[in-house]
């Protein structure tokens, strides 16, 4: 493969890289349920809609990732100051402004065509730290995009944040989805990237995890568009400062199919009427209206619970994490 294994990959790297995971990770665990608490008595609270009795559940957990994984990376700058780079900060910057938009949306929906928009610019910190035009290709080769390289990546990035964004809807499906595929880019970075650029994503990915144990299933809170769009601009980032462009689109398929569906869904939309969301019936299967949404082409076509169509589409992710890992580019 065209990925050269780090040279300076030791035990006292993989050593920091654990603890960049568990400090965020302890932090989480810890401060979440009280959260929950205080979410609930404020009323800020979603139908969870695929449950029979529609309980509602408390929301933006998305905005608890995102403040632990900073209080995290500010406690541990203390003491691995020296390996934290700038483009860590850098990346910081891109996943707030991310949040912002997210929780913008979570207040007051702004329409996608003028979130596309906006968010298109919030990938520009990243520009600096791009040092190439080129793009490894397998079988092909490099290829040089010049001019329309700074382009495509603040592209690259919305597209994924946008991605991850649309690819959720069921306890735990998006959050479990971006852990398994922000796993497979931090040990990819550890084996073949620089894993000290993405030392935030490290500690984000560490709130995730302990983050997620609230948010599968029965879920206690819903990350909203704030999770999903800090989340997705994370990955985007990592993959695009790692030099990860091919690879990260194959551990992306899952959700590119899912996109994909979407789109034929709406060109379609008078043979398929629009529809957010399915429902469970009394036997505690899914009723879903179509397979014109990844997670609901499994239901569509065989009896099956909400909890078992999110595993199915966790392995599905992981299989392509798998391939994308070994892929180089």
């Amino acid at each position: 493969m065209a990925d050269v294994l780090n040279p300076f990959l030791d035990s006292s790297l993989i050593e920091m890289v654990l603890i960049f995971l568990a400090v965020p990770l302890v932090f989480i665990l810890v401060s979440t349920p009280r959260i929950i608490g205080k979410l609930r008595e404020n009323a800020l609270t979603v139908r969870d809609m695929y449950k029979r009795d529609l309980p509602n559940i408390p929301t933006n957990g998305g905005l608890i990732i995102l403040l632990v994984s900073l209080f995290s990376i500010s406690i541990l700058s203390l003491f691995y100051g020296r390996f934290i780079t700038p483009l860590n900060y850098t990346i910081i910057v891109v996943v707030v402004l991310f949040a912002f938009f997210g929780l913008l949306d979570d207040m007051v929906d702004i329409g996608r065509p003028a979130k596309l928009i906006l968010l298109f610019f919030c990938s520009y910190p990243l520009l600096p730290f791009i040092t190439t035009s080129s793009i490894f290709f397998p079988f092909i080769g490099s290829v040089d995009f010049a001019v329309f390289y700074p382009l495509m990546i603040t592209v690259y990035v919305l597209v994924v944040a946008n991605l991850v964004n649309m690819h959720s809807g069921m306890n735990g499906l998006a959050p479990g989805l971006s852990l398994i595929v922000l796993a497979a880019l931090i040990l990819k970075a550890l084996f073949f990237g620089t894993i000290t650029n993405a030392l935030f994503i490290v500690c984000l990915t560490g709130s995730l995890l302990g983050y997620f144990w609230f948010e599968k299933y029965p879920s206690r809170i819903f990350w909203g568009n704030i999770g999903a769009l800090s989340i997705g601009a994370a990955m985007g980032a990592v993959i695009v400062t790692q030099g990860f462009v091919i690879s990260g689109v194959f551990m992306l398929i899952p959700h590119i199919a899912n996109f994909l569906l979407y789109v034929y869904w709406r060109l379609n939309n008078k043979r398929y009427p629009t529809q957010k969301f399915g429902s469970t019936g009394d036997d505690g299967n899914l009723i879903v209206p179509n397979p014109l949404t990844l997670k609901w082409v499994l239901p569509y076509y065989v009896k099956m619970t909400e909890r078992a169509a999110t595993n199915a589409m966790f392995a599905v992710t992981a299989v392509f994490c798998m391939i994308g890992f070994f892929i180089p580019g």
